[in-house]
């Protein structure tokens, strides 16, 4: 049987990501067909410039704040909401802690990680990392760390990290994501074909893999034919 691919381009810097990793979890759990779905974590940066930490003296709320022209109030509306719908997932957001930087490295470890079979587990390990222990995403000693928790081996990490190993890897899913047009994450691509945008209830999901599992197999019309017993 044909596996069904679900490509989902996303962030480590992002908490709809971690959501919508929920989600789909979600979706899978209730799919009859599990076993024949392969899912696989493609890199998307949301900010390609950012150092590999950014200044701590401006919190977070201060920084998205600057984003969108808002209040510091405001911003800090936005992040108790989004820290109350990830709760509704089972998730413990904490951007109070949150140490953000250029997740370039991050990408390149998940790729390593898909070619040792462990690639969820470390996506899952970075994603709660950044959000809920304010861990240095950028920092390459910190990824080696926690790829290591993860299932890798921290020296093979570290010599990775210090080579310029997978960056071609993440350049690539980039560029293929701009020809699809994805401009937000995160985004599930079934079967190469269809495509869901954001963080959607588990159900969206679910009906997605259905109909993208269900194309995966010919429809077979039955007419008159003949066989070796003659025709019919």
């Amino acid at each position: 049987m044909t596996k069904l691919k679900v490509d989902v381009w996303s962030d480590i810097a992002c908490p709809w990501c971690y959501v919508g990793k929920r989600h789909l979890e979600a979706a899978l759990a209730r799919f009859p067909e599990r076993a024949n779905v392969e899912v696989r974590w493609r890199a998307f940066e949301l900010d390609p410039s950012a150092p590999p930490e950014r200044d701590r003296t401006i919190s977070y709320a201060e920084r998205l704040a600057k984003k969108y022209r808002a209040s510091v109030d405001e911003a800090q509306a936005m992040i108790d909401r989004m820290v109350e719908t990830a709760a509704h997932d089972g998730l413990d957001f904490h951007f109070d802690r949150i140490r953000s930087g250029n997740t370039f490295d991050a990408h390149r470890l998940i790729h390593l990680a898909g070619e040792r079979g462990v690639q969820d587990a470390v996506k899952e390990r970075l994603l709660r990392a950044y959000m809920t222990e304010g861990e240095p995403i950028g920092d390459r000693e910190t990824l080696a760390r926690l790829a290591g928790e993860a299932g890798l081996d921290p020296e093979e990490v570290r010599a990775m990290l210090a080579s310029d190993a997978y960056g071609a890897e993440v350049r690539v899913d980039e560029r293929e994501a701009a020809d699809l047009g994805i401009h937000g994450v995160p985004c599930f691509v079934f079967g190469e074909k269809l495509a869901v945008s954001g963080a959607q209830p588990a159900e969206i999901l679910l009906r997605a893999l259905t109909k993208a599992y269900d194309a995966l197999e010919p429809e077979i019309a039955e007419g008159a034919a003949c066989g070796p017993d003659g025709c019919a």
